[in-house]
Order: C-alpha cells, then sequence, then structure tokens
C-alpha cells in the first residue's frame, strides 16, 4: 500500500515528527514541508482551505491561544499567512486523499499501525 506522501507541518513539531517516523517505517516515502521554513504562498493557502476548511486553522494551540481577538477576526487565510504555525498538524496529501492530524483514523487510512 505505501508510495508516495506529501505531508506539511512544522519541523520541531512532534506530532510531525512522530507522524514522518511511523509512515517511514511502514513503507512510505514522506516529502516534508516545513510551512514555517519553506512558507506556502496564499494560492497554496487557500488550496490547503478548500481542501480541509477552517478545521486547517488549530484552535486549540498555543498560538491560537496567544492571538488578539483582532488577529481571530481574520479570515482563515489571513491568520495563517501570518501566522503559519496556527496550522493543524500534519496535513497529508496522498493521492486523491487529504487528511488532516494524527489520529487513530488517519492512521488506518494509511495503513500504519494504530
Amino acid at each position: 500500500m505505501a508510495g508516495q506522501i506529501t505531508m506539511y507541518g512544522l519541523a520541531h513539531c512532534s506530532t510531525c515528527q512522530k507522524a514522518q517516523a511511523a509512515l517511514e517505517a511502514g513503507g512510505w516515502q514522506v516529502e516534508f514541508r516545513d510551512v514555517k521554513a519553506d512558507p506556502l504562498s496564499e494560492s497554496e493557502w487557500r488550496g490547503m482551505i478548500d481542501e480541509f476548511g477552517d478545521k486547517l486553522v488549530n484552535r486549540a494551540s498555543l498560538t491560537w491561544r496567544g492571538m488578539s481577538e483582532a488577529e481571530r477576526g481574520g479570515t482563515p487565510l489571513q491568520m495563517l499567512v501570518a501566522k503559519p504555525s496556527l496550522m493543524k498538524r500534519p496535513a497529508i496529501v496522498e493521492g486523491e486523499q487529504r487528511l488532516l492530524g494524527w489520529t487513530a483514523n488517519v492512521k488506518r487510512a494509511l495503513g500504519v499501525p494504530a
């Protein structure tokens, strides 16, 4: 089942690190993109928002909690362009599949032990 996966996240994110290690152990070839070190363009963010909707904004994150009410009032695009670390992680693209987070359902969908 393993093949090529593109994963978006932050290099220092422990969840992204665990996901990448588990995917590689499962035989997947992971192309990782750190959205802070290699920022997405506005059109790339728009595509991600089209795929995942408002769920792409992690409202439980430390970044969210540190934002002002004015910052929180922006559109998902405005918030993610300004603060890429606000993104729910990891975002995984595998063929036609678009998966968000590192949950048991995501692991099952990719054939990785949950």
